[in-house]
C-alpha cells in the first residue's frame, strides 16, 4: 500500500472539502510548496496534487503546480482541469511523473484512448463517484454512468492507474467505502488507487487486503487523525 498525501488546490491554496461540497472547506494552508516540502521530509515518496479551480472552470493554479514539480526528489501527480494533449506534454515537461485526467477523458474515449497510447504508463484516469454513479466537472455534473460498468470496459487502455474517489464519504474521516473497491478491483486489470474517508490505519490495511495498490489522505493528515512519518514507516 502506497500512501499518497494529498495536495487540493484553490485559489493559491492547499484546502480539503467535505463531501466534494465547495462551501464545506474543512481545511486551508496558504503554502501549497512548503506543504510539498513537509510531505518530502517526512518520506513521503510522492504527492496528488489537484488543481480544483481549473477543474470547476474558476481559473488555476498553474505556477504553484510549477512550483511543486519542480522539488527534487518528489514524485508528482497532477491533475484538475487537464483537457488536451497540450496540457499533459507541458505538465510532464514540466517534471511530472503522471497526469491525471478525467471529465474530457470520460466524455471522449478516442481521447482517452489517444493520449494513453501517446503517454504509456503516464496518464491516471480519475473516477470520481456519488455511490456509484461517476461523476464529472469537479464533482459538480453526474453522468448517469456506472463506475463498475465504466471499468470493464477499459481494459484495452494502456493507463498507469485508475484513481476512484468516493465524494460521499470525502473528508468525512468516516471509513472507506469497502463494496465500492471490492467490486471495482474484480471488474478491473488496472492498478487501483483509493480516495475518501481514510481517517485510520485499519482504512489503509483494508484497502490493501482488498487489493488497492495505493491511496490518496487528505483530510486524515491535515487534521492529525493519520501521523505521516508512521504511515510511511509502516
Amino acid at each position: 500500500m502506497i500512501p499518497i498525501p494529498a495536495i487540493d488546490l484553490r485559489e493559491g491554496s492547499v484546502v480539503q472539502l467535505v463531501g466534494g461540497d465547495y462551501a464545506a472547506e474543512k481545511v486551508r494552508r496558504p503554502d501549497p510548496v512548503a506543504e510539498a516540502i513537509a510531505f518530502r521530509e517526512m518520506g513521503f515518496p510522492r504527492v496528488h496534487v489537484v488543481d480544483l479551480d481549473a477543474a470547476t472552470g474558476r481559473g488555476d493554479n498553474a505556477g504553484v503546480i510549477s512550483d511543486i514539480v519542480a522539488l527534487r526528489g518528489l514524485q508528482v501527480e497532477v491533475g484538475g482541469g487537464v483537457r488536451s494533449r497540450e496540457q499533459i506534454q507541458a505538465l510532464l515537461d514540466q517534471g511530472a511523473a503522471w497526469v491525471v485526467v478525467g471529465t474530457r477523458a470520460l466524455a471522449d474515449r478516442a481521447f482517452l484512448e489517444e493520449i494513453a497510447s501517446s503517454f504509456p504508463r503516464r496518464v491516471v484516469l480519475a473516477l470520481d463517484v456519488r455511490g456509484r454513479e461517476v461523476l464529472t466537472k469537479g464533482w459538480s455534473e453526474g453522468t448517469g454512468i456506472d463506475v463498475i460498468a465504466l471499468l470493464g470496459g477499459l481494459a484495452t487502455v494502456e493507463l498507469a492507474a485508475v484513481l476512484i474517489t468516493a465524494v460521499h464519504v470525502e473528508g468525512t474521516l468516516s471509513g472507506i467505502d469497502a463494496d465500492l473497491y471490492r467490486a471495482a478491483r474484480d471488474a478491473t486489470r488496472h492498478s487501483l488507487i483509493a480516495s475518501g474517508g481514510i481517517g485510520k490505519t485499519d482504512d489503509l490495511r483494508a484497502l490493501a487486503a482488498l487489493g488497492v495498490e495505493a491511496a490518496v489522505i487528505g483530510m486524515a493528515l491535515y487534521t492529525g487523525a493519520l501521523d505521516g512519518p508512521s504511515l510511511v514507516e509502516e
